[in-house]
Order: C-alpha cells, then structure tokens, then sequence
C-alpha cells in the first residue's frame, strides 16, 4: 500500500476556507470599486452624512486593498481583522435604527460578515493562498498562540 505524506494531502479544510475567503472578499471588492467608478456621488452622499473625502477614499482604499488580501489570500489576517473591524464600525455608526427593519437587518449582517472576518483571522488563508508562498509576508504565517494547531499535530 502506497503511503501519501499527510502533508501532500489536499484537505476539505482548505478549499472551505478558499470559498469562505472569496465569499468575504467578493462583498467588500464589490462595493468598494463601484464606489471608486462613481467617486463623485459617492463623496456627495457621504457627505450628507458628514464624512468627508478623505475619509471618503480611506473607505475605499479599505474595501479594495483588504478585499483583495483576504479574496488572494496575502496578508490575510491582517485583512481579515481591518474588515471585522470596519464592520463593527459601520454598524455601530450607520445602522442602528432597529425601529426600521432593514436597518436591523443591516446592523445583523456587518456583525456577521465581522465574526466571519475574525474567524478567518484566527483560522488563517489555509493552503489555497499567496501566504503560503510566501512564508513570511506580513503576517501570512504568524501564529495566533503558541499551542499546536489542531491541523498541526505535535508542531
């Protein structure tokens, strides 16, 4: 009987967490390049509601740049924590009319796409990304504490 590395093994887990990070991206790299096509209405609503616009473009610097860490999977903790974090904030700032349904509705999905956000920073970019290219980057490879991870025995 042929023995196969279990390292060379392709695992469920990873391609979960390929999807799961492209799922999580997809929302943020949407909304953030259509507010950049459209920067000029973008400013002008957001300023009705008081944000200038350099705060205007940090947004969307945000979205873009940490949708595109977690969507390729570089740097992917740290993109994941700046979305979680940006989601907790939009929530907290923008939706919290809960006497208006789709208010509510808003406010309960920023604090599921966070959770998933913080998740995927604890789990990390599993074997389907650019941190593990490269071993290094950032914080691709940085571990969350010192026990072995449970894909880890004995590490």
């Amino acid at each position: 009987m042929l023995a196969i590395p279990s390292n060379w093994m392709v695992r469920v887990s990873d391609f979960v967490l390929l999807a799961g990070r492209l799922l999580l991206a997809l929302i943020f790299l949407h909304e953030g390049f259509a507010l950049a096509l459209h920067f000029d209405g973008t400013v002008q609503a957001m300023a009705q509601l008081g944000i200038g616009t350099p705060l205007v473009i940090a947004t969307i610097a945000l979205q873009i740049v940490a949708g595109l860490s977690v969507g390729l999977g570089f740097s992917t903790r740290l993109g994941a924590v700046a979305l979680g974090l940006f989601c907790v904030a939009t929530a907290a700032l923008f939706h919290t009319n809960f006497a208006n349904h789709n208010e509510l509705l808003h406010f309960e999905k920023d604090l599921a796409i966070a959770g998933g956000m913080f998740t995927l920073a604890i789990a990390g970019a599993g074997r389907f990304s650019l941190d593990m290219l490269v071993p290094h980057g950032l914080m691709g490879r940085m571990r969350v504490s010192t026990l072995p991870s449970p894909r880890e025995p004995g590490r």
